[in-house]
Formats: structure tokens, sequence, C-alpha cells
């Protein structure tokens, strides 16, 4: 079957993260169309307005990351014990509708960086944890984060990456913002 039909049929199923998921691991071939085109389109199509931003000029590329930004998207990383929620156990999950809608990025922002372009993803509430787990986890996209004032901000401040957390999507290390006491009352 070639490629333009592979896509035809995965366009009218809406680019359906689970069929794209699961036709990544039929080969190293579908693999590959899935990498370069089927996650792409599945991005672009659930989050348009974001991605052109993320790949607007100064912007790291995001060619080669579509399934990192998909996943981002769609899926809930949780937490173990003893990571950022010290008692909380919870498994990564997908959720039923895209994490990222517009949204107002004024409260996760310093006053001096509220110009800055951030992504916020809506929280993925986990309330039958009981008490414990009733904490809406948040994820966060910058455009040029690289030469963004919160970047600067944080090398200014001397800000450390946290000792044990990656981003669960691309597994770069984190910036500690509590240590660097940039998380805004309003955030709290």
């Amino acid at each position: 079957m070639s490629e333009d039909a592979i896509v035809l049929v995965f366009e009218q199923l809406n680019w359906n993260p689970m069929l794209n998921a699961a036709f990544s691991c039929v080969c190293k071939w579908s693999d590959d169309l899935a990498k370069r085109v089927l996650w792409k389109e599945f991005c672009q199509t659930r989050a348009p307005k974001m991605m052109i931003d993320l790949q607007s000029s100064g912007s790291r590329s995001v060619e080669g990351s579509w399934r990192t930004l998909g996943k981002l998207l769609i899926y809930c990383s949780g937490c173990s014990r003893g990571g950022l929620f010290n008692n909380i156990h919870i498994l990564g999950h997908f959720v039923y509708k895209t994490l990222f809608p517009r949204t107002s990025r004024q409260s996760f922002l310093l006053p001096q960086c509220r110009s800055e372009v951030l992504y916020v993803s809506n929280p993925c509430e986990h309330l039958d944890q009981g008490e414990e787990g009733d904490i809406g986890f948040f994820w966060g996209v910058f455009k040029s984060f690289s030469m963004s004032k919160v970047h600067k901000i944080l090398i200014k401040k001397e800000a450390q990456l946290h000792p044990t957390a990656m981003c669960p999507y691309c597994k770069a290390k984190l910036w500690n913002m509590l240590q660097a006491k940039m998380i805004p009352q309003s955030a709290s």
C-alpha cells in the first residue's frame, strides 16, 4: 500500500492517536511513516496555532519530534513516589481529549514575563486517588524558550536543574522553578 493511501485512511480516521501508535508498531517502514507524517498531521490538526508558534523563527525545530509533541497533547505521565509529589503514585495514562486548549498563561508567569508565549495544558486531575491525589498536573511549552525572559531570569538567578525530574515526553532535565522562586502566588 502506498504512503498516500495510508495518509488518506488516517485522515478519514481523524489522525486517531491510538491507531497512529498501533501503526508505528507494525514494522520499521510504518514507524518511519508515523514519525514523519501521521504524528505531524495529528499535532497540526489538534493544536494548529501551537504548532505554528513552535515552528516559527527562533523556536527549536520540532521536525523529528512529532511523536513527542503528540504524546504531550494526549498523555498524562502520572508520577511516582519520591518524585515531585513525594507520597503519590499515579500511573501514566491517555486522556480523552487534547490537553492544550486556548488558555490564559498569565497566572503561570511572573509579571515581567507575561509577554512570553506559553501554552499551558488543562490539568489532568486524579480525583480517584483520594485527598492525596487531588492534584491537577499541568505541562507548559514555551515558544523560543532559549530566547525567553523566563530562561534569562533562570540563568540570572543561577537556578538549578531539578535533581531527579525529567520531562516525561522528551527526557530533558527540568528547571527547578520552585527553587528559583519563579512560581507566582496566582499559580499555587
